[in-house]
């Protein structure tokens, strides 16, 4: 009985899965959605948005500009034998359907990439002149084990596998996207910290000739980062996603990785991250170096703290019209609240 584990109490059974011989096949996947041959119209937050459908045929260039449709962003991967990971977490599923993955690869606030504030509908056919192999995340600071680390080689290390994770953006959009990846977790293990590191933080790419939003819109601080503190960090639903609906990540969606934070707005969970530092003191991160009265440094997600321009009190699913009420946490607290200081849920922190 001794090495009895017992699965945390958010863990979904396998036997809930989707049949992945079904859900995996992209062909099967759109006939299943009813989707066919032709485009589709629909409502993303009250908008409406034509999603291609794919070609006959396999794209054989994630690199072309622009790209055909929105899943040829998806670039060959070292570990593409991997795919599809095992279903082991499906946190706090409960009833949410998840969203159809061509709305979800069509519908993207990736401000490296979006030619004007606010396009999130036009990201992917951005994406072609971004190359995500080879890709490797340098690890620094108050650490043991620092170096340069190939994206490839820890995925095969970890290990992978899928969680399906609600998305809550700070825009009240909100979505459910199967991620596939490894907790972030082990990642932090590998780096060894110090006693001293109490945060870690994530820097993105700085690519101009590649990312026609930081090319365009020099008034942000690029390149993109983030900041957690330690024991967020380290909860086990903080999430490194490598990949999404059984496939290696689109570009559009961070590739070749990014975290995935669910309880936290989408922001938060850094996309296309190069470097992971260690650091003893608090640091700032881009939005509220950006916007300091609009978005405070933990961004969890409240209903009860309006951001300055509009109220979070609710939000609209990709693929609806019709408003929802946000959750605490985004529907997690029964595993984060007790992270949190209840001060720090009374203001934008």
């Amino acid at each position: 009985m001794a090495n009895l584990r017992l699965p945390p109490a958010w863990r979904i059974a396998d036997r809930e899965a989707t049949p992945p011989d079904l859900f995996w096949n992209r062909r099967e996947f759109l006939k299943t959605a009813g989707l066919g041959a032709a485009g589709l119209s629909v409502a993303g937050c009250g908008s409406s948005v034509e999603i291609l459908a794919i070609p006959e045929g396999d794209p054989t260039d994630c690199d072309s500009n622009p790209p055909a449709h929105p899943l040829q962003t998806i670039c060959p991967s070292p570990s593409v034998d991997l795919y599809p990971a095992p279903r082991r977490n499906n946190a706090y599923r409960r009833t949410d359907d998840v969203t159809d993955r061509l709305l979800a690869a069509t519908h993207n606030n990736y401000y490296e990439f979006i030619g004007r504030p606010g396009s999130v509908n036009h990201v992917w056919d951005l994406m072609g002149p971004f190359r995500v192999w080879p890709w490797a995340v340098q690890v620094a600071g108050e650490v043991e084990n620092p170096g340069v680390f190939a994206v490839e080689d820890l995925e095969r290390e970890f290990g992978l596998e899928e969680r399906v994770y609600r998305l809550r953006c700070v825009e009240r959009w909100s979505a459910v996207i199967p991620w596939t990846g490894y907790p972030l977790r082990h990642l932090i293990a590998k780096a060894r910290p110090l006693s001293s590191a109490n945060w870690v933080r994530f820097v993105s790419f700085d690519r101009p000739s590649q990312a026609i939003g930081q090319a365009t819109q020099g008034f942000y601080p690029w390149p993109f980062y983030e900041a957690l503190r330690m024991d967020e960090a380290m909860h086990d639903l903080a999430f490194v996603a490598t990949g999404a609906y059984g496939e290696p990540l689109p570009k559009q969606h961070g590739a070749p990785l990014r975290v995935a934070l669910p309880w936290k707005y989408g922001f938060k969970s850094i996309k296309a991250f190069q470097r992971i530092e260690f650091l003893e003191a608090r640091p700032s991160h881009f939005w509220m170096d950006f916007a300091p009265s609009e978005y405070g440094f933990y961004s969890n997600v409240n209903p009860d703290v309006p951001h300055p321009r509009w109220s979070q009190v609710e939000e609209v699913r990709l693929g609806s019209i019709d408003p929802r009420p946000t959750e605490l946490f985004n529907g997690y607290g029964t595993w984060v609240a007790g992270l949190y200081d209840p001060d720090l849920l009374t203001y934008l922190s």
